[in-house]
């Protein structure tokens, strides 16, 4: 795989593809590794910066394929914005291959998007790979959590401002405005989950922590026996019974777990399936960062109403 990569880095800089045209040094480039980082990017880099991400809105963030085209990308980046906490060390991989010394570790174009935030389900105990996918340093799907942003924006606003200085205050009028813009939301979001604080829903995969514990609910139990690994049929078995004992009527379900599943679950429990975005432009109508967060608060509050 190596050799391959190299062969092909090596073909697309003798073509030329590599090299930045003339009019590409307007704008600057940042890349951002999951969606919800590119929408928050974009709201606080305005006109100034051009932004791409390495994961779709619909993809498992957690195994990404590492392609040489993530590879091109990166090398042209001016700007790495990283989610970390581990969900997207496999980016790793791809700065290596593109050899782009502005977006090593400790670069003045790289930022970790997770600094400065309370990680949530930090493990107490030593973490092996026979648990499953449990992260080492705590859940990282924080972005799914709007309260969160004023700490992420924080820290793309500082990156932005190390690579062009002289936009700082631009950066901080984008900012200011948006998170303008999500205060006069949270507001909304906040009255329209009241009604359902301590409500129990069941998940397919454990990403949503943060989002449940900003609006008051409760995660009951998880469609995963181990994060990452498929159920066995006992824990379904005993996953449906809880459900109907304990009048759990909710699962939330991403993209692209295993909607199959899920439906069967609700059907055999009584409950309905709520496919959430899992991150900005999973579904239809969470085309940026506010309009995702207002379809997951909205998705949820119509299923436990």
């Amino acid at each position: 795989m190596r050799a391959q990569i190299r062969t092909f880095l090596s073909a697309v800089v003798v073509l030329g593809l590599l090299t930045p045209g003339a009019g590409a040094a307007d704008k600057i480039r940042v890349v951002a590794t999951i969606t919800d980082l590119k929408a928050l990017t974009e709201a606080v880099g305005g006109d100034l910066v051009e932004v791409d991400a390495l994961a779709r809105g619909n993809q498992n963030a957690h195994d990404l394929e590492v392609r040489p085209s993530l590879m091109v990308k990166v090398r042209r980046a001016d700007l790495l914005v990283m989610n970390g906490l581990e969900l997207d060390q496999w980016a790793e991989v791809v700065i290596q291959g593109a050899n782009n010394p502005k977006v090593i570790p400790g670069a003045p174009g790289r930022v970790d998007a997770s600094q400065g935030i309370l990680v949530l389900e930090v493990p107490t105990t030593r973490v092996d790979r026979s648990m499953g996918d449990v992260h080492p340093v705590g859940n990282p799907h924080y972005t799914l959590d709007p309260g969160m942003a004023p700490a992420i924006t924080g820290n793309i606003l500082e990156g932005l401002a190390r690579v062009a200085p002289q936009y700082r205050a631009t950066f901080e009028r984008n900012r200011q405005a948006f998170l303008g813009r999500l205060e006069s939301a949270m507001a909304g979001w906040t009255t329209m989950m009241t009604p359902f604080k301590g409500a129990r829903v069941i998940v397919d995969h454990n990403m949503w922590p943060y989002f449940l514990t900003r609006f008051g609910l409760l995660q009951a139990n998880s469609v995963e026996e181990r994060p990452g690994i498929p159920p066995t049929p006992g824990h379904l078995t005993k996953l449906i019974a809880s459900m109907k004992e304990e009048h759990i009527k909710v699962i939330l379900s991403a993209p692209w777990s295993d909607q199959k599943l899920a439906e069967r679950i609700a059907q055999e429990a009584g409950a309905k399936v709520v496919s959430m975005a899992s991150a900005v432009g999973a579904v239809k109508g969470a085309d940026d960062y506010l309009g995702m967060i207002d379809y997951n608060v909205k998705a949820v509050a119509q299923a436990l109403r």
